[in-house]
């Protein structure tokens, strides 16, 4: 039981590694602001307060919403989803390992390379079924709402909400954030392709159910190994 659950938490932290990296790949393409962000910020700005308060406030806006109406689980990975991911942006942005590019073909270019990472490590992780980050909860809930409409439509339709709110409050959007629109559902739905995952299928486990989980496989070998 141990060893295949450390193969399970090193495989989510493979996937927040690769999200982090989608992330700072999309900050340093520098052709204009993702859509959660430019929502942040937009919102930010209309009432007065910074963006780093405003998107700690979405997160969990976010997250009360999936859990308390939508009734999605509150997992392990939840609450490492979001700590963990900002702190790996962080992490990576203290490398050097790129400038902001002022090149707009090469940043779309990056751009796209980071949300393949981003979808990468949302295809690797949320199939561990221990909980969804935030914005993942929310999009595995509205799919399993609407179960005809590709999991990759769904997550397009909320970033483009998002960002169509956050242009309404002043938000400044570039072509880039318009192109990351339409181009992560794109991505999310070929990832989910050539990983055969089925992300709308997952039934997740929250953090009690996983708790209760362990103490049962635990005793279960502890008793066989009496034996």
């Amino acid at each position: 039981m141990i060893r295949r659950e450390l193969r399970r938490f090193l495989q989510m932290a493979v996937a927040f590694f690769l999200y982090s990296l989608g992330i700072y790949l999309g900050i340093h393409a520098n052709v204009g602001l993702a859509p959660w962000d430019a929502f942040a910020s937009g919102i930010a700005s209309a009432v007065g307060t910074s963006y780093g308060v405003m998107n700690v406030a979405t997160g969990l806006t976010v997250l009360l919403i999936s859990v308390g109406i939508f009734k999605e689980k509150f997992g392990i990975s939840t609450p490492l989803n979001t700590v963990l991911i900002g702190m790996g942006v962080d992490v990576i942005e203290s490398w050097n390992l790129l400038p902001y590019l002022d090149h707009f073909f090469g940043g779309i270019l990056m751009l796209l390379t980071g949300q393949f990472f981003i979808c990468v490590g949302t295809v690797l992780y949320i199939p561990l079924a221990m909980g969804g980050g935030p914005r993942d909860s929310l999009m595995l809930a509205l799919a399993k709402r609407f179960p005809k409409v590709r999991i990759g439509v769904v997550r397009g339709c909320i970033e483009g909400t998002v960002l169509f709110i956050g242009w309404l409050f002043g938000a400044k959007v570039g072509i880039g954030t318009v192109i990351a629109v339409f181009g992560i559902g794109t991505m999310l739905q070929l990832t989910c392709t050539l990983f055969h995952s089925d992300l709308k299928g997952v039934v997740h486990e929250s953090c009690l159910d996983t708790l209760r989980r362990w103490r049962t496989e635990y005793l279960a070998e502890k008793t066989s190994a009496a034996r």
